[in-house]
């Protein structure tokens, strides 16, 4: 079965030809940072009218590159849902027409277990592992017993670590997008230089829960009040000693949930998981045995293939979607308290 998998949910548009769910024939992903770069952040108006551009375009490419044509499809996926609405609506709108003119089973994906499920297209992982999810809107620490079923143990309370990311860059002027420009400045940079606190939450209630607005605000407003007195200001110390702390939060609470879920495998997904610093601190885990798996870095970004991959689960369950479905900004499943 090849699944044509279609993502448009923000700034980049992907169109992904995957034979039954595992074997990438091809993976487009025309991004549009450039063109939001002079605004350091994603503009939504810009993002839907790129999108309606390009995508047409895009899926010719995927197919061209597959060697394929349209009458070798068998299904067709698109992300409907969490995202900019806008560009939703043309991934979606796109997708119905192609399906109803060529009379192929059609499927909506939620892109955020989409993500969870990146993974499992390079390195499968067996079932149930920890998910960790990282991205711009989301920080997600989970328990993955299936596919389609996800139990969310953990969130962000406020900014997600990509947010926070790309709000220190931009106050910094590091550079666009925030993510990518931290990373490439921690690398020279002094992880101690500053020593920022992590939150005080809860931990009795939400013991997986994490907050990254206090962390966001020490770095932009009080940086004097957590400075060694020693090391330079420099913009490579200010993102390494962010960097460290971002990550180290996070990855107190993994491996808090890897203890007490008695879980010995995890995956991560989302943009964060391309972060080099997390990377290392992800495959330390396996020091103390635990199986871990993340996507390659062209997997860690929204593409279409891990739409295509999750989307052949489904279609393989007999499940598809109505054409009267609409795509849809937000979504609980990923929120605090809520699960599956």
């Amino acid at each position: 079965m090849i699944v044509l998998g279609i993502e448009t949910s923000c700034d980049e548009c992907s169109a992904s030809l995957v034979e039954d769910g595992h074997t990438i024939l091809s993976n487009i992903i025309a991004t549009q940072i450039e063109l939001h770069k002079p605004y350091e952040g994603v503009v939504p108006e810009l993002a839907s009218r790129l999108h309606t551009e390009w995508i047409g375009q895009v899926v010719q490419s995927a197919l061209d590159k597959a060697h394929l044509t349209v009458n070798d499809i068998d299904a067709v996926a698109v992300t409907s849902r969490p995202g900019l609405l806008g560009s939703l609506l043309v991934g979606v709108s796109f997708a119905k027409g192609f399906a109803a003119s060529l009379n192929l089973p059609f499927i909506t994906i939620d892109h955020i277990r989409a993500h969870l499920y990146a993974s499992q297209i390079e390195h499968p992982l067996d079932y149930p592992y920890l998910g960790v999810l990282v991205s711009g809107g989301h920080t997600v620490i989970c328990r993955v017993d299936d596919y389609d079923t996800i139990e969310v143990l953990g969130t962000t309370i406020d900014d997600a670590i990509g947010e926070a990311f790309d709000k220190v860059a931009k106050h910094y002027g590091f550079g666009y997008p925030g993510g990518i420009a931290i990373d490439r400045l921690a690398r020279t940079g002094n992880p101690v230089a500053f020593l920022f606190p992590g939150p005080k939450l809860n931990v009795m209630d939400h013991p997986y829960d994490i907050s990254y607005s206090g962390l966001k605000t020490a770095v932009i407003n009080q940086l004097d009040s957590f400075w060694d007195g020693e090391s330079e200001k420099s913009p490579e110390n200010i993102a390494a000693s962010f960097q460290r702390a971002a990550v180290n939060m996070l990855m107190k609470r993994v491996r808090q949930a890897l203890k007490e879920t008695g879980l010995s495998r995890l995956s991560a997904g989302g943009g964060v998981a391309a972060n080099s610093y997390l990377r290392s601190e992800l495959l330390s885990l396996q020091e103390g045995g635990y199986e871990v798996s993340f996507p390659s870095l062209k997997l860690c970004t929204d593409n279409g293939a891990m739409i295509a991959a999750l989307a052949y689960r489904y279609l393989q369950d007999g499940i598809r979607s109505d054409f009267s479905e609409a795509p849809s900004a937000r979504v609980t499943a990923f929120k605090k308290q809520y699960a599956k």
